[in-house]
């Protein structure tokens, strides 16, 4: 019987279970106007990817909390000491040494902008916003970087501030757990399974 393929991490060693590769039937590719010649196969296949966070699961793990969890280079031999990365960054990018994690939450909540905006009527494979996406640019006070994401109600306007919803009801613990609107949206107009946090 075949289950869906779960990874855990036990002793430090990546344990696999269940079934990863799906065998799925080759079809003919016929030319209609050829008499249904065959010119081909499709070669259909599922690929299920491993992706490991590494030092960044605490960012990801967090939205799906209700929370944001930011960087910063603590390193006092560093030029720049005090950077706070968003997104999270595990290394400060001057000094090299390991940032700090910390909670940045309540200062997305307070002082989000959108800084630029770009919006796509079209997207590529395997997109699961709706259309058209409403990408943001997002600044915060204190902040040195600006972090990417997407407007999910509302229209953008640079300089407008925005509050971040999460997915908290069954979280992906992807960047989709974390998208913004403008402020002053009810929590009851939100998107199922997003809640203020």
């Amino acid at each position: 019987m075949s289950i869906f393929g779960t990874v855990q991490v036990k002793d430090g060693k990546y344990k696999i279970k269940g079934d990863f590769h799906h065998i799925t039937p080759n079809q003919p590719i016929r030319n209609a106007d050829e008499g249904w010649r065959l010119v081909g196969v499709t070669n259909p296949r599922e690929i299920i990817h491993i992706h490991t966070y590494g030092g960044e699961a605490p960012f990801f793990e967090n939205l799906g909390k209700g929370k944001i969890y930011a960087t910063r280079c603590d390193n006092p031999d560093c030029e720049f000491k005090g950077t706070i990365y968003l997104p999270f960054r595990i290394h400060c990018a001057d000094c090299l040494s390991k940032n700090t994690v910390i909670d940045l939450t309540d200062v997305c909540k307070t002082t989000a902008r959108i800084h630029s905006f770009m919006i796509c009527e079209r997207s590529g494979a395997f997109n699961t916003l709706e259309k058209p996406i409403k990408f943001i640019n997002v600044e915060f006070d204190g902040v040195d970087t600006i972090l990417m994401s997407y407007l999910q109600i509302g229209n953008p306007a640079i300089g407008d501030k925005v509050v971040p919803i999460f997915r908290t009801v069954n979280p992906t613990y992807t960047i989709q757990d974390l998208s913004w609107v403008v402020e002053g949206v009810p929590e009851s107009d939100l998107p199922e399974g997003f809640t203020y946090g």
